[in-house]
C-alpha cells in the first residue's frame, strides 16, 4: 500500500421545524471538477452560475456549486465541486438527462474543465434539513479500497465511518454510503459528507484528531487512496439578487 497517506482528516440549516424529522433515504450526488489553468474567470463564473441555476429542475431537492476551499489530496488537482440531493435514483437520472443540465455541461462546463469525477450514494436516515445553511463548512471524503476486497471489507470501512460520526461533537450532519455509479468514480467506492456550522468548527476537529485517527487506523490496510476536500456552502442565488 505504498504511497497511501491517511493522516489527513476524514471528513443549520434552516427550514421549518416540522421538516426536521429523519427521512428514510436521500440520494447524495457529488461531482469534483478540475478547471483548466487558462480558463477565463468570466467563463468559470458563468459556468458556476449555470450549475447553481439547475436548482430550478423539479427533481432537485438541493444543489450547490462553487470553488473548493481546501483540497487535502495532492494527487488530484480538483478546483470546484457540485453537491446535490434527490429523493430517488430515478430523480437523479431525470436531472442528469434534463435539457438544462445537458446545456450547462456542454456549453459552459466542457470547454473549461479538463477532469472530473462523480460519486453517488444512498444516505439512510438523513437527520435534519435537506438544504444546508449558507456558510456551513462541508468535508467530503472519497475512499478507494485495495483491489480484490469484498463486502466484508466494505462493511468494515462503512462501520468505521459511522463511528466517526458519533465522535465529532460540533457536527451538524453526516451521511455516508457505497457508490452506485462507478462509471466516473475513478475506482472510489465509498464516500461521506460531514457538515459543520462553519470553518471554525471544522478546523477545531482537525486540531483534535485523536478519536478520528483511531477509526482510520482500523481500516488503514484496506484503503488504497483517499480524496478529502473542504467546501464552504455559498449563499443561494436568490439571496444574492
Amino acid at each position: 500500500m505504498a504511497g497511501l497517506k491517511i493522516h489527513r482528516p476524514l471528513s443549520l440549516f434552516y427550514i421549518p421545524m416540522s421538516s426536521l424529522a429523519s427521512r428514510p433515504q436521500i440520494v447524495e450526488h457529488v461531482v469534483l471538477f478540475k478547471v483548466k489553468d487558462e480558463a477565463e474567470p468570466e467563463k468559470v463564473a458563468a459556468w458556476i452560475s449555470g450549475l447553481n441555476g439547475l436548482t430550478s429542475i423539479d427533481q432537485v431537492l438541493h444543489l450547490s456549486a462553487g470553488p473548493i476551499h481546501r483540497n487535502w489530496s495532492s494527487a488530484f488537482k480538483f478546483t470546484h465541486m457540485l453537491h446535490s440531493r434527490y429523493s430517488s435514483k430515478e430523480d437523479l437520472s431525470a436531472y442528469a438527462g434534463h435539457p438544462s443540465h445537458l446545456r450547462v455541461v456542454k456549453e459552459l462546463g466542457s470547454p473549461i474543465c479538463e477532469d472530473l469525477m462523480a460519486v453517488d450514494w444512498m444516505a439512510d436516515d438523513l437527520s435534519g434539513p435537506i438544504v444546508p445553511r449558507p456558510g456551513s463548512a462541508m468535508r467530503l471524503t472519497f475512499m478507494r479500497l485495495n483491489e480484490g476486497l469484498g463486502d466484508e471489507e466494505k462493511a468494515k470501512v462503512l462501520g468505521a465511518v459511522g463511528e466517526i460520526k458519533d465522535c465529532l461533537g460540533s457536527l451538524d450532519q453526516m451521511t455516508y454510503g457505497e457508490n452506485f455509479s462507478p462509471e466516473r468514480a475513478k475506482g472510489f467506492s465509498i464516500a461521506s459528507i460531514s457538515i459543520f456550522p462553519g470553518m471554525n468548527e471544522l478546523e477545531e476537529q482537525d486540531s483534535n484528531p485523536e478519536v478520528v485517527q483511531l477509526q482510520k487506523d482500523k481500516v488503514r490496510d484496506i484503503l488504497d487512496r483517499l480524496i478529502v476536500v473542504d467546501y464552504v456552502i455559498p449563499p443561494s442565488q436568490s439571496a444574492c439578487l
